[in-house]
């Protein structure tokens, strides 16, 4: 898990939880691989939800505050997703 990784990224700006919101999404519920803990995730969504207004990122309007009480994301991912998880992963296996 990426946990510790994302934790750091998260530490550098909190609006890279945008990214890490959809990416982790899509390795969960597209890819069924995992890249976060589910407590990890759980906690990102409640830390981005009472930092929601100070958040600002290019695919905000992809998440719905409905998405983060519930712990899931059921919305459209952008494009860029799957190439971007994909470089992740191959990233971290280095």
């Amino acid at each position: 898990m990426l946990d510790e990784y994302a934790a750091e990224k998260f530490a550098e700006s909190i609006n890279l939880m945008v990214p890490w919101y959809l990416l982790a999404s899509y390795a969960y519920y597209k890819e069924d691989e995992p890249i976060l803990s589910d407590s990890f995730f759980d906690e990102m969504g409640k830390t981005m939800l009472a930092v929601w207004d100070d958040i600002e990122h290019i695919h905000k309007h992809h998440i719905k505050k409905d998405d983060l009480r519930a712990g899931t994301f059921l919305g459209e991912y952008p494009s860029r997703i799957p190439d971007a998880l994909q470089s992740l992963k191959n990233q971290k296996k280095k």
